[in-house]
């Protein structure tokens, strides 16, 4: 498995991104300038080193450390010991969305858990999504179902254990680079959204160079089929012949939008590019058709950037077991309430005994001397 580390840049704030100025990229990342003077497509052609591992044939995503034992949830759940819940795994008795469970298995939340049939529902905290950086190829679509049967991004990607992977935007069967893909639908919708303004970056070859006015109208913007649109950011990056080459950024991500802004001036795109979206660069050296995921420290930028991660820690507390009621000390019945939680009676507030002598005149008692006689009813 790959296991070099994505360049990752801190997110800009939505306000920010159409003014703030593009970071050089790191070493390790596909930089504007590696694209236009052939060293992009030099390293990709570069064969592995003899002492380089050689990549499996079939490769497999990492195991969700995090994800909860089955046994210990159940146990968690008051359904009885876990020795009793691993004798009942062991006995064929649990099964998991409709297998049967293994003595150790993980679940996370979604899974549809069943004891000898009846189905049990389970409080489990949702987990940190998962992103791949995927290296797309020119003559892939990113569709899971293509009625033309072309090659999709989805045949080269891991297996998931429940959900199925979600590209964050999509690239033409013609552009090539980055492209993100995760198993959390939420996140990929946020990572969309213009409203956080979450920047793409693009080398884009087109035929023709730019005139200052032509450059100024893709800034202020151009009229499409679908409305307007705009770059951020455009520079120049030389180029051979007729060939000439840009770099642009944008805030959005319409279909065939990069495109189509060239071509609505007359200049046709030959080759398309992108190397960043978001916080997110191209690592150099991931070769097309190849995937890495995302570490735990990246994957948290890109929550963060879009308030994932205020919504995941709201979840996790949400999911918190209740903490058991403390046990008070049992009180007799002669004891009556506590002092400090008083009844609440109709009328005129009572006051406290607070030890002092009221200022009430005492009750007539019976008179010295009067003869006191049974108490009516009393047997003589």
């Amino acid at each position: 498995m790959n296991r070099k580390t994505p360049s990752i840049r801190p997110a800009e704030a939505a306000s920010e991104a159409a003014t703030a100025p593009i970071p050089a990229p790191d070493a390790v990342a596909v930089g504007f300038e590696a694209v236009v003077s052939g060293a992009f497509d030099a390293d990709l052609q570069v064969p592995p080193a003899p002492d380089e591992p050689a990549q499996p044939s079939k490769r497999v995503l990492e195991p969700e450390a995090e994800a909860p034992k089955l046994h210990k949830v159940l146990a968690q759940a008051g359904l009885g010991s876990r020795l009793e819940m691993e004798r009942l795994i062991a006995q064929g008795q649990i099964t998991v969305n409709g297998e049967p469970a293994h003595v150790g298995q993980r679940i996370q939340q979604g899974d549809a858990i069943r004891i000898d049939g009846r189905p049990i529902k389970l409080r489990i905290a949702p987990l940190p999504p998962r992103v791949l950086a995927y290296h797309k190829p020119a003559g892939e679509v990113v569709t899971h179902d293509d009625p033309q049967n072309r090659p999709t991004v989805f045949r080269r990607l891991p297996r998931l254990y429940s959900g199925k992977w979600q590209s964050v935007g999509r690239l033409d069967i013609n552009t090539e680079g980055l492209l993100l893909l995760t198993n959390s639908g939420e996140l990929a919708h946020l990572l969309m959204h213009p409203s956080f303004g979450l920047q793409r970056e693009y080398a884009v070859r087109v035929l023709g160079a730019l005139s200052l006015e032509e450059k100024q109208k893709l800034l202020d913007g151009v009229q499409l089929e679908d409305g307007p649109a705009q770059f951020q950011t455009l520079e120049e990056g030389g180029g051979e012949g007729a060939n000439c080459w840009y770099r642009v950024t944008i805030a959005e991500g319409r279909n065939r939008e990069v495109r189509r802004m060239f071509e609505s001036l007359g200049h046709a795109v030959s080759r398309l590019i992108r190397i960043r979206y978001g916080a997110v660069a191209l690592p150099r050296g991931l070769r097309r058709g190849v995937w890495m995921e995302l570490d735990a420290r990246d994957v948290a930028r890109l929550t963060e950037a879009t308030g994932m991660d205020r919504t995941l820690e709201s979840r996790a507390r949400q999911f918190q077991p209740p903490a058991p009621p403390k046990r008070q000390p049992s009180r007799g019945r002669s004891q009556g309430p506590r002092p400090s939680a008083p009844k609440l009676v109709d009328g005129a507030p009572m006051p406290r005994n607070t030890g002092r002598i009221s200022a009430r005149a005492p009750s007539p008692g019976p008179k010295r001397g009067a003869a006191r006689g049974p108490k009516p009813g009393a047997p003589r």
